[in-house]
């Protein structure tokens, strides 16, 4: 014979066991689990709504991204509730956390303009004394680079472009003509009159040549000469 309380004491041993709170690894008994226990939250946020008079939201998504949700209210307004209910009570502590935030960032943008300046600085040829070769070969390049980057972004005004293209064109023409001088001088017949078309005149080869030239003072010694001979 089995008395009741010993068949209440029987049923508790022979209860279900207690649970590890895990991940379920197969996926049929982790869709089974999920799908009991959303109901169950669903149904004592319910009650606990009904029974407490209390605003109650709820916000479930499964792992497929599905939504589930419950609300007396709505779940916006609870949402709404929510963050006005935060930022009344942490106003100091938010503001703090937004001071340190800006020094922070006030004491970055700092080092970055004296990184700046001392960058300018060496790039205009100033404080270079302490830098190593490591530095200064990187300093060098990067100056490279800019004039490479600057020459060929030049850009010259119609002006001097209708310059240049002149200038070539007349050194083509005088190539040109240089050719067909070199041509004539080549022709047969043609080299001692090029040859003495082309010789500049010289003043002192002139005089020089004029001065063989026999004259009257030379004449008349010759004849005063010959007259003392006979």
């Amino acid at each position: 014979m089995v008395y009741p309380n010993e068949s209440q004491e029987n049923s508790k041993k022979m209860g279900r066991g207690k649970i590890e709170i895990k991940r379920i690894e197969n996926t049929t008994n982790r869709q089974v689990t999920f799908c009991k226990r959303r109901n169950g939250l669903l149904k004592k946020a319910y009650e606990l709504s009904v029974l407490c008079d209390a605003e109650v939201a709820l916000i479930v998504f499964s792992n497929r991204g599905r939504l589930y949700e419950y609300a007396n209210n709505s779940v916006k307004a609870t949402i709404d509730r929510y963050k006005k209910a935060c930022d009344s009570s942490n106003t100091g502590s938010v503001s703090e956390t937004n001071t340190q935030f800006y020094q922070q960032e006030a004491d970055k943008l700092r080092t970055q303009i004296r990184n700046l300046q001392k960058t300018n600085r060496n790039m205009l040829g100033e404080s270079l004394a302490g830098l190593p070769m490591k530095e200064l070969r990187s300093l060098e390049s990067r100056l490279e680079k800019g004039i490479s980057k600057i020459r060929s972004k030049k850009k010259f005004p119609p002006q001097e472009i209708d310059l240049q293209n002149n200038n070539q064109l007349l050194r083509a023409r005088i190539a040109e003509n240089e050719r067909k001088m070199q041509n004539m001088n080549l022709m047969p017949g043609g080299s001692n009159f090029e040859a003495m078309t082309s010789q500049p005149l010289d003043t002192r080869s002139y005089f020089q040549v004029n001065a063989l030239q026999p004259t009257n003072h030379y004449q008349q010694h010759q004849d005063q000469m010959a007259l003392q001979l006979v």
